[in-house]
């Protein structure tokens, strides 16, 4: 289970709304790279891949790919707005070490 904060929930129908083009739902990925070997992405998808898994989540379309699903399960994604920052933070407790900027960590 993946969870949304409500902040997170409001920023996300937000860009949804705000979208050009027809969304699908929202994508969650895991990739190489970062400072601790891993990061997550985001991004808002026209359409849903063969072998995605849907998940929907306080009314949010979430598709994940078969590789992300395992690493991912049970985060949390909130999004913070401040003076200091703007953007969506993850915390996944199949982390052994993240980054302190929260967007990338190792398993």
């Amino acid at each position: 289970m993946i969870n949304l904060t409500p902040n997170a929930v409001k920023a996300i129908r937000r860009f949804i709304r705000g979208s050009e083009t027809p969304v699908a739902g929202l994508r969650l990925v895991v990739s190489g790279g970062g400072c601790s070997g891993l990061q997550y992405g985001m991004r808002l998808e026209a359409e849903k891949a063969e072998d995605d898994m849907e998940l929907e989540v306080d009314g949010i379309r979430l598709l994940v790919d078969p590789f992300t699903l395992p690493m991912i399960d049970e985060v949390n994604i909130d999004f913070i707005d401040s003076l200091t920052q703007t953007g969506f933070r993850f915390d996944n407790p199949n982390a052994n070490a993240k980054c302190s900027c929260g967007q990338s960590f190792s398993l």
